[in-house]
């Protein structure tokens, strides 16, 4: 059901805006700028922060604003929003620190960076939105806990792959069929790629190359499955997952029959991806319904005999969508994609050539590791490398391509937040599962 515009206009008419601000101002955040600035009413973004503060001017100036002021301190922030003055800082922790503002946007892709903004949002009784879901797929369950007990919400967002599967998903269940697959529809997965391979495609698009090479990869699509298992209690069938590929142009129903039911059948239900399939920016999931008279409707509605029913979404519209997510979260207090507890899924590193020992791993959509979904059970008895935490990690022996790293294989750099939040997600779920039994 479509609410948050009325809500929102309610919000306009008394002159009482939910009041945003968005750390990042790269090519997702200049167009989550325009679009709050422009096109959604009861609404504000107050403020963005970003490492250097002429992307953050930029941001506003392509939105349509011109004049921003330039904030050092927590009294100048907070008399900017009262001012109503649009505010520009290098220093992102005032954004989670200020009062007067309702949520923080993160959208600069990053961990450890990100780790930081994102407790001290919370800390400070903020809501939190993500467009990020290597943070969530690599630490999100132990951030979610924090979220419940400040008493805020933590959430990705509609317009990316995984709130868009977590709507269908709630809508396939709402009318009462059994959702037993989550799946994403890719038109490319190469685990070679690499900057250099991608650039082009990048300036194509101004996107960074290491984003782009990403996408290409896997790694981004497994870190958004994961987090989709994470929200939903589903699995994946093999490391990697299944990710069939088909024809350029095969409808996702025809694609999705690659996935055999009977395997899909058992258990909680897995995510996977299709290669190939169309509507080639959408998402899909299979749900089951097993009452006579219920399988005759659906096949009379064009959906078959079953037992596989295949709903699909054609489009993710990333940032259009986002502001949907704040309203979610702050009228609501309802999450767009949220873990439900323990990881199911988590996103392990590869070697994407030959590594040797003593050097020092880059990061994520870079040259020498690409990420693969599997199932956090297998992660933690054979103690894997995730890729949200492998940059910065210096090679104790030589690996060779193809090769999941784990932790015997890596010094690990100290004093990193995010490998503290890593350390006690690991304990506190091990305790919790140890609990309940």
């Amino acid at each position: 059901m479509i609410i948050v515009d009325q809500a929102l206009q309610q919000r306009q008419e008394a002159g009482n805006p939910i009041r945003v601000a968005m750390v990042g101002a790269g090519f997702m955040g200049r167009g989550i700028a325009f679009q709050i600035c422009n096109c959604i009413q009861g609404m504000e973004l107050v403020a963005i922060a970003n490492r250097h503060l002429d992307g953050a001017r930029q941001a506003y100036v392509e939105a349509g604003i011109e004049r921003t002021r330039t904030v050092e301190t927590l009294a100048q922030l907070e008399d900017s929003i009262r001012k109503g003055e649009p505010a520009v800082t290098e220093d992102a922790l005032l954004l989670c620190r200020a009062d007067g503002i309702d949520a923080v946007i993160e959208v600069t892709g990053t961990i450890e960076f990100a780790a930081r903004v994102v407790m001290t949002a919370i800390e400070q009784g903020k809501h939190v939105i993500m467009m990020n879901a290597e943070l969530d797929g690599t630490v999100g369950p132990i951030l979610k806990v924090y979220a419940d007990r400040a008493g805020v919400i933590i959430t990705n967002v509609d317009g990316d792959q995984p709130g868009v599967i977590m709507n269908l998903y709630r809508f396939v269940k709402g009318i009462g069929l059994r959702p037993v697959m989550c799946g994403n529809i890719k038109g490319l997965h190469d685990p070679y790629r690499t900057p250099t391979t991608q650039k082009g495609f990048a300036e194509q698009w101004k996107q960074k190359p290491h984003m782009v090479t990403s996408f290409a990869d896997g790694t981004k699509i497994s870190f958004e499955q994961a987090i989709v298992a994470n929200a939903t209690g589903m699995a994946v069938v093999r490391r990697g997952m299944l990710g069939p590929a088909v024809p350029a142009g095969t409808p996702i129903r025809e694609a999705a029959k690659h996935f055999p039911a009977e395997l899909l059948m058992k258990g909680k239900g897995i995510v996977d991806y299709v290669v190939g399939a169309e509507p080639s920016a959408g998402v899909f999931v299979l749900g089951t319904e097993d009452h006579p008279a219920q399988k005759h409707y659906l096949n009379y509605y064009k959906l078959g005999e079953g037992p596989l029913y295949c709903f699909y979404t054609p489009l993710h519209l990333c940032h259009f969508e986002v502001p949907n997510t704040i309203a979610r979260a702050v009228l609501y207090h309802d999450a767009a994609i949220a873990p439900l507890g323990a990881p199911m899924v988590d996103v392990v590193a590869a070697a994407k050539t030959d590594l040797k020992a003593g050097e020092i791993l880059d990061g994520i959509g870079c040259y020498m590791t690409y990420g693969l979904c599997e199932n956090s059970s297998v992660v933690a008895a054979q103690n894997l490398l995730t890729i949200g935490l492998a940059a910065g990690c210096r090679l104790k022996r030589d690996v060779s391509r193809d090769a999941v790293l784990s932790y015997e294989d890596v010094e690990v750099p100290a004093g990193r937040l995010s490998d503290r939040l890593r350390d006690e997600q690991n304990t506190y779920f091990t305790a919790e599962e140890i609990h309940a039994h």
